[in-house]
């Protein structure tokens, strides 16, 4: 080997080794210093990428379970309000039943009325205040709102609510308005609701029910037949025959009678009353036999006669006497009164209601009839007025229709809930797994890299004595030249 002065390879070699030595030293300290593998991408380009895209994933999920989170907040506190609303209907409920019986008076359904008014308007004040930072919840301007519960673009889950005022739910309803088929016909004839098929179809689900009619249905049977599909329409029906009786009592109603089309119910004598109290108490002490009932109009002093169960309501010859008979739907006499004084006798056909917690639609074929054509209307909470019986026999569908709106509505907002808090465990599941991933890639191994320190400090500090011992070796060249 030349011996040379200006070129010293060994301290060359030995000043790159140093130079390594230190570098890594450097980048050891730092990585256990910041704690992590890769502080640039030079350290590791490949794992940079793919650490910041798990990292992106790991901030967005982190801000998706808080808004699953918010999610549940509004459905619960939506879902609390739809309770106390479910409370209040069934008070509700419960005040119409107990005005529909025969035992209270005018007065007392009053007071039940003024009591469910005060519920009505409580039930509105409910769905017009319940909200959530601010934001109605109730009222019907909510909708249907998205929630953001993934860490990529459109991963949602929506929430939907409507409006539970009293004015805003209830059932549906549809009262038949034809002629000979009408709900109330009143005919010196056969009353019949026609011959012929009757198709109610549920909006809903698309479920169709066909019933069969004949001439000779009375709105009592008319409504069994229907009653009888309800498992698959979802459709009942409340039948009522009402009519009102005008007269000069003064004058004695020779001759007449008053019955039902009651299977085996008699006629009930009404030749010697002269009043209209007596027409009342005379019709009344026979009820359990015709299944009529009577009463007084408050307003207009003419007698209400009534059979809650549907059944035809018949009069017979009633001689000279001024005697007329009106129909009577939902309260009020259709103005179509005939002169029984001569007449050979009277059928009064009642009136049928159907009512379902959906819409629903109805089709007469063979014959037009009470329903044809027909398209159920909402039968709303906030319509609803118990201070007479019939009044309080149709609140009870219109409550059981908003009763079963609300339910429905609870079911979901319980279902979204179920559904977030399982997309909250998913979500914490994979940020645990993601996080783990990207530990394994941008975190650095303490264990390993405190070796590879100690390993760089000692070689850093061979290097630098080898380098000493490198920048001796020219001095060789002094001692040829003596």
């Amino acid at each position: 080997m030349a011996i040379s002065v200006n070129t010293n390879v060994t301290s060359m070699k030995a000043q790159g080794n140093l130079n390594k030595a230190q570098s890594a030293t450097s980048m050891s300290m730092e990585r256990l210093a910041s704690g992590l593998r890769i502080n640039s991408a030079k350290d590791d380009a490949a794992g940079l990428q793919i650490s910041n895209r798990m990292t992106s994933q790991i901030n967005g999920i982190g801000v998706a379970i808080r808004n699953a989170n918010d999610g549940i907040s509004i459905a619960q506190t939506a879902e609390g309000a739809l309770s106390e609303s479910t409370n209040i209907l069934q008070r509700m409920r419960d005040l119409s039943l107990q005005s529909a019986n025969g035992s209270n008076s005018a007065s007392d359904r009053a007071s039940m009325q003024t009591e469910l008014s005060a519920l009505q308007e409580e039930l509105t004040r409910i769905s017009d205040t319940t909200a959530f930072g601010g934001q109605k919840l109730l009222d019907g301007t909510y909708g249907s709102q998205a929630f953001q519960v993934g860490s990529d673009a459109n991963q949602t889950i929506s929430i939907s609510l409507r409006s539970s005022a009293a004015e805003n739910i209830g059932g549906q309803k549809i009262t038949g308005a034809g002629t000979a088929a009408g709900t109330t016909a009143l005919t010196t004839g056969a009353p019949a609701f026609g011959a012929g098929t009757l198709t109610i179809t549920n909006d809903a689900t698309g479920q169709a029910g066909l019933v069969s009619a004949a001439v000779t249905d009375t709105a009592n049977t008319y409504a069994s037949k229907i009653n009888a599909l309800e498992g698959t329409t979802g459709v009942s029906a409340r039948a009522h025959t009402e009519i009102e009786i005008t007269s000069d009592y003064a004058a004695a109603l020779t001759g007449g009678t008053i019955g039902s089309s009651r299977t085996g119910a008699p006629t009930t004598d009404i030749s010697s009353v002269t009043s209209a109290q007596g027409l009342v108490d005379t019709i009344n002490a026979d009820s359990s036999n015709t299944g009529l009932t009577a009463k007084l109009d408050a307003e207009s002093g003419n007698v209400r006669i009534a059979s809650l169960d549907g059944d035809n309501i018949t009069t017979t010859q009633v001689g000279g006497a001024t005697f007329t008979i009106d129909s009577v739907v939902n309260g009020v006499a259709d103005g179509a009164a005939i002169d029984a004084a001569v007449a050979a006798g009277t059928t009064s056909l009642g009136a049928i209601e159907l009512t379902s917690t959906s819409s629903f639609s109805m089709v007469e074929s063979a014959v037009t009839g009470a329903f044809n054509g027909l398209t159920s209307s909402d039968d709303l909470v906030s319509s609803i007025d118990i201070t007479t019986a019939s009044g309080a026999q149709s609140a009870i569908s219109a409550i059981d229709g908003a009763i079963a709106t609300i339910d429905s509505q609870r079911a979901d907002l319980g279902a979204v809930q179920n559904r977030m808090e399982f997309t909250i465990s998913n979500l914490s599941n994979i940020q645990n797994n993601v996080t783990d991933a990207r530990s394994r890639i941008q975190d650095v191994d303490f264990a390993s890299e405190s070796a590879e320190l100690s390993k760089q400090q000692i070689l850093s500090q061979a290097s630098s004595s080898m380098l000493a011992q490198a920048n001796q070796l020219p001095q060789v060249a002094l001692s040829l030249l003596g």
